[in-house]
């Protein structure tokens, strides 16, 4: 069974600078499990066949307009209605006035209400961007994630292989280093893959010889980043000679985490290879791929043999 994920209500305060109207107890003992939010809508004509009280509730200029539209008596009940489903809490948009009834049936059913400055649409995305973050389902995988010319490469490979010292190559070129090690691998989306480093590791690299070192106070700020999306997988290990390996790339492989294929490629390391200038080439490779762009389909296009090619589904041996 798949973990359930939170996120405590203090931190989307905090996050997105909520104003406190009413905490029926700290906010941090507050946990919220849902990534979906609601605007009460048909809730408030009383339909709740379909209510989810772990989802927040967002208040806009309409659902407050609706409200108050009432007489006195019937506000009181359609609010007391609402919140007697007890939604896990209730964030009112663009600073708009609370109506009374509401705060009075807040305190009744122990429902938080907060509010915001910001317009109704506009926090819906935020909040939503938020919670897929914080609740998305995650693996921890061991390798190294850095950022090459913009595109996120997340290095596996068994330990010792080289994957640190390459990323260490990699930083002193410019670019960032996102996590060592243990990289936590997030799925906010069903494209898009982020990860970032445990926080209580985060900036460390381990090097064999030397020891623990600190990259973002040796190299500076701009060498680390803490998430990056994660564009491709590059598998390192120890060269085979009896194995055969890639040549041309006309075929794109994909590795499956958490149910999202990413772009992948195995490079062999032996003495001599520059990893770090080989997976520089190999993040620009990709980032054409990504804009329609394949160099060894072009070049088999110029020499007549691409659908050849495509239809034996193999490559060429070009020492022969």
């Amino acid at each position: 069974m798949q973990k359930q994920f939170s996120v405590k209500l203090s931190k989307i305060i905090k996050a997105h600078n909520l104003t406190e109207i009413y905490l029926p107890c700290d906010a941090s003992g507050i946990e919220i499990y849902s990534m979906e939010v609601s605007r009460p809508g048909l809730h408030l004509t009383g339909f709740f066949d379909f209510f989810d009280n772990s989802r927040i509730e967002i208040f806009g200029k309409t659902e407050i307009e609706y409200i108050g539209q009432f007489e006195p008596g019937e506000r009181r009940k359609c609010v007391f209605e609402f919140f007697s489903h007890k939604p896990v809490a209730v964030i009112v948009a663009r600073s708009m006035e609370i109506p009374d009834e509401m705060l009075k049936a807040a305190r009744e059913y122990k429902c938080p209400i907060l509010s915001t400055d910001i317009l109704t649409s506009e926090y819906l995305a935020m909040l939503i961007s938020m919670l897929n973050v914080e609740l998305a389902p995650r693996v921890t995988r061991h390798g190294v994630l850095v950022e090459v010319h913009g595109e996120g490469i997340l290095m596996l490979g068994e330990s010792g292989v080289g994957k640190s010292e390459t990323a260490m190559e990699l930083v002193k070129r410019g670019h960032r280093l996102i996590a060592d090690d243990a990289v936590e691998i997030r799925r906010v989306s069903s494209k898009t893959l982020v990860g970032s480093s445990p926080e209580n590791i985060r900036h460390f690299m381990e090097l064999r010889g030397i020891g623990i070192v600190n990259i973002r106070r040796i190299f500076g700020i701009g060498s680390v980043k803490v998430t990056q999306q994660i564009d491709m997988i590059i598998q390192l290990e120890q060269w085979d000679r009896n194995k055969l390996y890639d040549r041309m790339g006309i075929d794109n492989e994909y590795t499956d985490i958490l149910g999202n294929k990413v772009p992948s490629v195995t490079i062999p390391v032996k003495p001599g290879r520059n990893l770090a200038i080989i997976i520089e080439v190999a993040a620009m490779n990709n980032r054409q791929k990504e804009m329609g762009f394949n160099s060894a389909q072009e070049l088999l296009n110029k020499l007549g043999m691409l659908e050849e090619t495509l239809e034996e589904g193999k490559t060429h041996d070009w020492d022969e």
